[in-house]
């Protein structure tokens, strides 16, 4: 196995990995508390983004990978038809054949699975958080304590996607930011032109003032 198929295999064992965490049965207080995390973490955010990237990559593989399953099977219908239907590829070459399709196979399954359980891991995601938030609205009106309120409540009601709360947390840093910077542009301006304000009144008052004849 290349290298890049051997990437792609551990990006599959730490989906399972992941996937069993999110199905693991724990309790009500520790699932909100990864879940938050999951959502608030920057960690998490630059970890998806730079997954999306390999996603593609990983897509790239997938096609180059089924294009050699049919390019394989292609080349071997070819030689078994060569002579009216008989086989007439010698014993090596029959075996590197079906080794080269047995590869092929193995690395599109493997690309296939990769990307089927990234979307599943995506959906899982979003379910269980309903079900979190929706099983805290029934602790709620239970009374239970646990769900009364409090900090963890609120980041669950306003968790998303994995990041994303990171994200707009960002995102609303740079505007705020950016608005700082115009604010002190703004300033500046004001300041300037009371400055040439104050210039063109001296100006205007000189120019008003009357001459002495000497």
């Amino acid at each position: 196995m290349t290298l890049y198929y051997s990437l792609v295999f551990l990006m599959l064992i730490s989906e399972m990995a992941l996937f069993m965490l999110l199905i693991l049965p724990l309790p009500f207080t520790w699932r909100r508390k990864l879940f938050t995390f999951i959502s608030e973490s920057a960690l998490v955010a630059k970890l998806q983004y730079g997954m999306k990237i390999v996603f593609i990559a990983v897509l790239i593989l997938f096609i180059d990978s089924v294009n050699r399953v049919y390019r394989v099977q292609a080349e071997s219908s070819t030689s078994s038809d060569g002579q009216g239907g008989r086989v007439v590829v010698g014993g090596g070459e029959r075996m590197e054949t079906q080794a080269r399709k047995f590869y092929a196979q193995r690395n599109m399954y493997l690309c296939g699975f990769t990307l089927f359980l990234s979307l599943i891991l995506n959906r899982t995601y979003i379910m269980i958080l309903d079900v979190l938030r929706l099983e805290e609205r029934v602790k709620r009106y239970e009374g239970d304590p646990k769900a009364m309120g409090g900090k963890d409540s609120a980041q669950l009601a306003n968790a998303g996607g994995a990041g994303e709360v990171a994200k707009l947390r960002r995102e609303l840093e740079q505007k705020d930011r950016d608005l700082e910077t115009l604010r002190k542009q703004s300033s500046g301006l004001h300041r300037e032109y009371n400055n040439l304000s104050d210039e063109y009144a001296a100006i205007k008052g000189q120019d008003g003032m009357p001459r002495k004849d000497v």
